[in-house]
């Protein structure tokens, strides 16, 4: 088999790169070890910055995204017992899209396929070769027969635990990462939005987020241990921590069934630099961040963004100054993104040895992001995207 660019990887990221190559007439083949089933029902992040949702629509992706996402303003940040709005659009003239990336997945898929190129599922024995040639391989099996793809570049879209950023030779890649000491008890629940935005809130039993996916399914997260053992939390146990965590006078949580449950742990990490000679790093292959700044879909769908105008202008024009700039240009924004997502995981969650000293810091903190206009103008430039970076 030959193509241009071997994806590995059938999420956002490798599906968005596809797309945007099939655009510009740039040929693909994209892997994925899954089922489509599975990719297409993994719950992950339901926050599109305008940036990320302003591709989608202008690649030809996002009829479904603009008739069925849901626009939100601004957030609430809630603590001592307050809620305060922060108003992204009057503070920054941009708004978010509230869009599960599940929904993104599947309207990526259905453009994929619609173009007649190779979209496998459920590939096996996936291995990278001659990375550093100008005709790098890939190697899989797939219904049973034995593949060998040759490549112009490959593109690694297959997450933290794919087989990409483990192919490049050890000591090529530095490694920064953070682990934190709790996590994130989520639920999808059939019930209806309690609020018009997104609800932050800090509290000292532990943090809590009021979020949604569509008007008549909620998303609801409370910080919990990472080892937290989800047969301890029957549905009555965690509705009474939401109500405890997000409840004010006179406003009303609304329940609903629960529909899943789960818990994951929260991680720091990023990899310097996200290429090898002709292999290219994109999204959680290359980075992981906190779910706190709703950034890691948004930044996977950046990364591409970048690898996919490179791809085009060396394709056109011969040069590999964009490919050769693609790491510093990325990660530029991964480090802004990094902060700003372990900022707000700092401000807002209780750490297990936290004291009467660090509570009474998030506080101050809190006070300050929802009184002094340059810090609400701050996060909220951060939350919604920043061009510049």
């Amino acid at each position: 088999m030959r193509t241009q660019v071997g994806i590995v990887g059938a999420g956002p990221a490798g599906l968005t790169l596809a797309h945007l190559l099939h655009l510009e007439g740039i040929d693909s083949v994209v892997l994925e070890d899954r089922s489509r089933d599975y990719v297409e029902a993994r719950i992950r992040a339901g926050v599109l910055e305008q940036g990320t949702a302003d591709l989608l629509r202008d690649a030809g992706v996002g009829e479904r995204m603009q008739r069925e996402g849901i626009v939100h303003r601004g957030v609430y940040l809630q603590f001592d017992g307050e809620r305060h709005h922060l108003a992204f659009d009057e503070l920054t003239g941009k708004s978010i899209l509230i869009y599960g990336q599940t929904e993104v997945v599947k309207d990526l898929i259905e453009a994929r396929l619609a173009t007649g190129r190779p979209l496998l599922f459920e590939v096996a024995d996936v291995s990278l070769h001659d990375l550093e040639s100008e005709r790098p391989r890939i190697r899989f099996r797939h219904e049973g027969a034995d593949h060998e793809l040759e490549c112009d570049v490959v593109a690694g879209c297959d997450g933290f635990h794919g087989v990409c950023r483990p192919s490049i030779p050890p000591g090529v890649l530095r490694e920064f990462s953070r682990e934190y000491p709790y996590g994130w008890l989520g639920i999808l629940a059939e019930a209806p939005v309690s609020s018009d935005e997104l609800v932050y809130a800090h509290n000292e039993r532990g943090f809590a987020l009021l979020s949604l996916r569509t008007p008549q399914l909620g998303r609801l997260y409370i910080q919990c241990r990472p080892d937290e053992d989800i047969a301890e939390w029957p549905d009555e146990r965690i509705w009474a921590e939401l109500h405890a965590r997000l409840g004010l006078p006179g406003w009303t949580l609304a329940e609903g069934p629960v529909l899943e449950k789960g818990v994951t742990g929260m991680r720091s990490y990023v990899v310097e630099p996200m290429q090898y000679g002709n292999l290219f790093l994109a999204g959680d292959a290359a980075h992981i961040v906190p779910p706190t700044g709703a950034k890691g879909l948004n930044l996977a769908i950046r990364d591409v963004r970048v690898l996919a105008e490179a791809l085009v202008d060396w394709h056109r024009t011969g040069s590999r100054a964009g490919l050769d700039a693609y790491s510093e240009r990325c990660l530029r924004r991964v480090w802004r993104c990094e902060h700003f997502s372990w900022w707000m995981t700092s401000m807002l969650h209780r750490s297990p040895d936290a004291d009467a000293f660090e509570l009474k810091l998030q506080l101050s903190q809190l006070r300050y992001v929802t009184t002094s206009e340059a810090a609400r103008r701050s996060l909220a430039e951060n939350y919604v995207g920043l061009d510049s970076v």
